[in-house]
């Protein structure tokens, strides 16, 4: 009785080990179909589709459950996810702009 009054006072929180186990065969599973998407020789946008949706899947997964990010503030959650997203949309947007300055480019110097 003593042990479960002092972790409830220490501020540790512990979850059950099938939350981990779950988590676990579910990355697993996406890990086989990202396998599968090579396997059946998906070619062209939807072969890279696929394998980026179940990258992005095992990687919320990740940070979500083992690194406890799902228990955390939404404060701190934001602080630590929103930058990164910034800087995705920012490098998406040079990339649009690059190719636009290929493209024109190319049409009037060749």
């Amino acid at each position: 009785m003593q042990q479960q009054e002092l972790k409830k006072d220490s501020g540790h929180q512990e979850h059950p080990i099938k939350l981990y186990l779950m988590v676990w065969g579910l990355l697993f599973v996406l890990s086989t179909f990202s396998y599968l998407v090579d396997y059946f020789q998906f070619h062209g946008l939807l072969r890279w589709g696929l394998i980026i949706a179940f990258m992005l899947l095992k990687a919320g997964l990740i940070v979500a459950v083992f690194m406890h990010m799902a228990w955390e503030r939404l404060a701190l959650v934001y602080a630590i996810l929103l930058p990164p997203l910034a800087l995705l949309v920012l490098v998406g947007l040079m990339a649009l702009e690059g190719g636009h300055t290929f493209l024109t480019r190319m049409l009037f110097f060749h």
